[in-house]
């Protein structure tokens, strides 16, 4: 086929030898398959902001570095070089995102190269070596939906362990290779410490893959992953190899509300004595200290 005017850079600095099919085309990407030297790969083409169905939410983009202010301030008036440096950095995320999770050993597409808004990866295939089906293309036995779930739950539970959230994640974006299921789609993926929303994206991740295994195996939907693996990690407890259940029990216990108003009027009651004392030594007097109120005697 035609090599699309994208992938030619890639193809003028010899990372691609030839465009051989379209592979599909998603909200925020058109995909080829591409062969270089001997091997089949993926090239990723990341398509404009106006051309994309997948808008760059603000709580997606919390928690995420920028390289300088001037970056930052750019970014926030949305000027066209803070247009154009806020599209970089989406861009920039998945490949950040794909090099640590594959360092870490998660299962996730290798990536190879990222030129001009074009990443080249690794392609997911099947046994027969055709591109791999997405879970919402596949028909599972109840045994197979409950080996895979626990497969994803120990990926989201590794992604975790490096400090991210995938943010998007469903049957649409997880390939079933050979060797089991592979997370694709990490454009949106979030800072798990410096994302306010980190812990309702994980609970969403999960809560999918629990709906969606649930269709072959039920009693996959009740199981409650992400509170129990969050709750860990928020004690800097969790690791790669942390047992789970799938079972979280919530803090039943009543809040003591007339305890906490009682600490709240003592701090006040205790800051106006320090004033007042503070007065009196500023003009030379000294009173006698007022005496608790009875409600915090």
């Amino acid at each position: 086929m035609k090599t699309p005017k994208r992938i030619e850079p890639l193809v003028e600095d010899g990372l691609v030898d030839e465009v051989l099919r379209p592979l599909m085309s998603g909200k925020e990407a058109a995909v080829y398959v591409v062969r270089c030297g001997r091997e089949l790969r993926c090239a990723k083409v990341y398509k404009e902001a106006n051309k994309r169905s997948f808008r760059q939410a603000a709580e997606y983009q919390e928690g995420r570095k920028v390289r300088n202010s001037r970056q930052a301030r750019a970014m926030a008036k949305g000027s066209k070089f803070g247009r154009k440096e806020a599209e970089d950095a989406w861009q920039n995320a998945e490949v950040a995102a794909l090099f640590r999770l594959a360092n870490a050993g998660v299962r996730v597409p290798k990536p190879y190269d990222f030129l001009d808004g074009v990443l080249l990866m690794e392609l997911v295939a099947d046994e027969h070596g055709d591109a791999a089906p997405r879970l919402n293309d596949v028909h599972l036995e109840p045994e197979q939906a409950r080996e895979y779930h626990a497969f994803v739950i120990r990926q989201i539970v590794l992604m975790l362990c490096t400090g991210l959230v995938h943010g998007d994640l469903s049957e649409f974006n997880v390939l079933l290779g050979p060797d089991g299921p592979v997370i694709i789609d990490l454009p949106q993926a979030v800072d798990a410490a410096g994302n306010n929303h980190a812990f309702s994206m994980l609970e969403r991740d999960v809560g999918n893959m629990a709906a969606y295994f649930g269709r072959f195996a039920p009693e996959l939907k009740q199981t409650r992953y992400a509170r129990e693996m969050w709750a860990l990690y928020q004690a800097g407890t969790l690791l790669p190899e942390s047992p789970l259940t799938g079972v979280f029990a919530d803090d039943e216990h009543s809040a003591d509300v007339d305890g906490v108003m009682r600490e709240i009027d003592a701090a006040r009651f205790d800051d106006a004595r320090r004033r007042a004392a503070k007065a009196d030594a500023e003009r030379g007097t000294v009173k006698d200290e007022e005496p608790a109120p009875p409600w915090l005697q």
